[in-house]
C-alpha cells in the first residue's frame, strides 16, 4: 500500500511539474509579441515599435534574471549576454518583439529568487522604430541601469549583408574595429571604425556574403602592434545576402577583463 501511495504521489508531482512548465511556456509565447496594454498580447492594438533586451549586468550574484515587459513575462533565466525575445520558445522566437508606443518598463527579477528586484528599466517607444535595451552596471553591487540604442534596420543593398558594432565595454575604452577574412593581417587591414567609444555605435559595414572575423584593438594602435593588442575576437561570423547582424563588445561577467564580443541577429 505504501509503495502504491508513493508512486501515486510521484506521478502527481511529475504531472504538476509538466503542467507548470507548459503554462510558463504558453505565457512566454504570448508575451513574445506585445504587452498587457494590447487587447491581444500577440497583436498590439495601436501604433507599435519593436524591442529586444540584452543582459549586461556585471554582477554574477544577481544573474541570471527574468525580464518582465509591462507586467508580462518577456524572458526567463537570462544569464550574462543573454537576450530576448530571441531566446523564447518556438514558434514565437523572433529578433524583436512588437510593443505599443509610449513609455514602457522592463522589470528585472533574480531568477533564483523572484522576490528580488534587480532593476527597473524605462524606455520610450516611438512607432515604427526598433530598440535594443541593455541592462548595464551591477559591478561590486552597483546599480543596474538601462542603455537603449535606436536600431536602424534598413535592409542592405541587393546581394549585400550588414554588420554593425556597439561598444558596451567600459573597460575597453575606445577601440578600432576590423572586419576581415579569418586571420587576415591586421598590420595591412583598414579598420571599419576608429576610436569607437564606450556606448558608441558603428552604424554598419556593407559586405559581400561570406564568413568574417571581427577584431578590436585599443584606438590608435600602430599597425605593426595590432596583432598583439587584439582585445576581442569574434570568429566564423557567417552572413548571407540580406542578413543584418550586430556585434556587441562587452566586459567580463563580473566587469573588467577579459573582454568579449558576441553576436545579435537583426534580420
Amino acid at each position: 500500500m505504501t509503495s502504491t501511495i508513493t508512486r501515486a504521489a510521484h506521478l502527481a508531482r511529475r504531472t504538476a511539474g509538466r503542467r507548470l512548465a507548459f503554462i510558463t511556456v504558453v505565457a512566454l509565447v504570448a508575451a513574445a509579441c506585445g504587452t498587457e496594454d494590447a487587447a491581444d498580447p500577440l497583436s498590439p492594438s495601436g501604433p507599435a515599435g519593436r524591442i529586444r533586451f540584452v543582459n549586461l549586468i556585471t554582477d554574477p550574484g544577481r544573474n541570471p534574471v527574468n525580464a518582465i515587459l509591462e507586467g508580462v513575462p518577456f524572458g526567463v533565466n537570462l544569464g550574462y549576454t543573454g537576450s530576448t525575445p530571441s531566446s523564447l520558445p518556438a514558434p514565437s522566437t523572433a529578433n524583436y518583439s512588437p510593443v505599443l508606443d509610449g513609455p514602457r518598463t522592463i522589470l528585472l527579477k533574480k531568477t533564483a529568487d523572484t522576490t528580488v528586484t534587480v532593476g527597473t528599466l524605462a524606455v520610450t517607444i516611438t512607432a515604427n522604430n526598433d530598440y535594443t535595451v541593455f541592462a548595464t552596471g551591477g559591478t561590486a553591487g552597483g546599480a543596474v541601469t538601462a542603455f537603449t540604442t535606436g536600431d536602424v534596420n534598413t535592409a542592405p543593398a541587393a546581394g549585400q549583408a550588414r554588420i554593425r558594432v556597439v561598444n558596451m565595454s567600459p573597460t575597453a575604452g575606445a577601440v578600432d574595429v576590423f572586419i576581415t577574412a579569418a586571420n587576415a593581417n591586421l598590420a595591412t587591414a583598414t579598420p571599419v571604425a576608429t576610436a569607437l567609444a564606450n556606448r558608441a555605435i558603428f552604424a554598419g559595414a556593407s559586405l559581400a556574403p561570406g564568413t568574417y572575423q571581427i577584431r578590436t584593438v585599443p584606438a590608435g594602435t600602430a599597425p605593426a602592434a595590432r596583432a598583439a593588442a587584439v582585445n576581442t575576437t569574434l570568429s566564423d561570423v557567417v552572413v548571407a545576402a540580406g542578413n543584418g547582424r550586430t556585434v556587441i563588445i562587452a566586459d567580463a561577467p563580473a566587469g573588467g577583463a577579459p573582454l568579449r564580443s558576441f553576436l545579435l541577429t537583426d534580420f
